[in-house]
């Protein structure tokens, strides 16, 4: 049985206050806080291993090289990736997508080409293929957001054409958390000979992902989200199109040899991994996954439905709110946005913060979905996680009552 009171004591953060009230974190989706085996093992490599990899030949080379391959090895394992090489290291989810852009879109895609995207994506998985589409003459199609806040699957055929290159399309939505399901975008590439990308930063942390069941071309992810520090992530591939794939970071660990006219590259994955790594990082994100595979995505995930059942239906209480996302649960992940009618969002953080809450507000790297889909200038946002109580969800809501009431006295006396 999952015991999220014994979770959370894994969380040395979780136990600090906030203007002197306890800390009730609900930004997950922003970014998740890290229990005490993923800070050891950072630590660890700091206090004992630190060195450069691959390169050298003393002990602490050595143990850093094995501990960081070692890293990579359980990432690969814990997203089902066919081979370690196969999955590239990088800083987070954007850096993973742009490597994509600039390594294989430019290689790839042409003028009248398109690339597909849906409207609830992340500026991440939308703004570098307009940049590609600027710069080679592709176009850019949107697959639409449905009233109920699903994505509009109907037309694919038709979006879908011969001359689609690639789809690039999240997993779950950071603002809806629409769960979006992959494979009716496969299917449909498929049937075009086009690519897919998944966007995995909202997916990773809270549900298992296997990316050979999905079928994927590429998937990426952020290791900040799912516990582990920020400035590591990464990019899986499948194998034909990364040995095509031409590197954009040029130098240092992706060489095999250089002479002063010509270089050639290293065997995969370093090919894609020019300069020093983020050891360090890697290796807390190996953490993380062992941490995340111990609890069991199954229970996580219906940890997070529960919550997010019992927040939605708290929400009800107060009138002026609005929410937004799926009514399915099942079709929804642990992030609730909201408006409330006569409060700037960003009034209702400033409230909730000085009552130890801490969620986001504003367009959460979304802007186009929030402004001219749900048509407000802004939302607040609560997102759950595995270290979440039902007692921080009532505490989210009797500050929200508080906030509502406050400026309500406030509208009724400027009257």
């Amino acid at each position: 049985m999952y015991d999220v009171a014994t979770v959370r004591k894994d969380f040395p953060i979780l136990s600090r206050q906030v203007h002197g009230k306890p800390l009730v974190y609900l930004d997950n989706a922003a970014t998740s806080q890290k229990p005490q085996a993923v800070i050891d093992a950072w630590v660890d490599y700091y206090t004992r291993h630190n060195a450069n990899v691959h390169r050298g030949v003393h002990t602490l080379s050595v143990e850093a090289t094995e501990a960081y391959e070692a890293a990579r090895e359980k990432i690969a394992r814990f997203f089902n990736v066919p081979a370690p090489e196969q999955l590239l290291f990088t800083r987070n989810t954007t850096e993973a997508i742009n490597l994509v852009a600039m390594a294989w879109a430019s290689a790839n895609v042409k003028a009248g080409d398109e690339i597909v995207v849906s409207e609830v994506e992340h500026h991440s998985n939308l703004v570098p293929w307009q940049r590609v589409c600027e710069v080679t003459g592709a176009t850019l199609k949107l697959i639409k957001v449905k009233p109920d806040y699903t994505l509009d699957f109907s037309d694919l055929d038709r979006t879908l054409t011969a001359r689609t290159k690639l789809v690039a399309i999240t997993q779950q939505s950071n603002v809806l958390g629409t769960i979006v399901p992959v494979k009716p975008v496969m299917d449909a590439a498929r049937r075009v000979g086009a690519l897919v990308l998944v966007d995995g930063a909202q997916s990773a942390p809270h549900s298992k992902v296997d990316v050979q069941a999905m079928d994927c071309d590429f998937f990426a992810f952020s290791g900040h989200k799912m516990l582990a520090p920020m400035g590591i992530g990464g990019l899986y591939v499948k194998r034909g199109v990364l040995e095509a794939m031409e590197p954009f970071l040029r130098g240092g660990e992706m060489v095999l040899e250089v002479t002063y006219e010509r270089a050639t590259w290293a065997d995969l994955p370093y090919k894609f991994e020019a300069g020093t790594p983020n050891v360090a990082d890697a290796i807390a994100l190996s953490a993380a996954v062992e941490y995340l595979s111990r609890l069991g995505m199954d229970e996580i995930r219906q940890h997070e439905v529960a919550l997010t059942k019992h927040a939605l239906e708290r929400m009800r209480e107060i009138e002026e709110i609005t929410t937004f996302g799926p009514t399915d649960l099942s079709l929804r992940g642990g992030v609730i946005s909201f408006y409330m009618a006569d409060v700037h969002p960003h009034d209702i953080g400033t409230v909730l913060d000085r009552e130890g809450i801490a969620i986001r507000t504003g367009h959460h790297c979304a802007m186009p979905l929030v402004r001219s889909r749900l048509n407000v200038p802004a939302t607040a946002r609560a997102s759950f996680y595995l270290y979440n109580t039902e007692a921080e969800v009532d505490a989210l809501i009797e500050a929200l009552k508080k906030t509502q009431r406050y400026f309500g006295n406030a509208h009724a006396r400027r009257a």
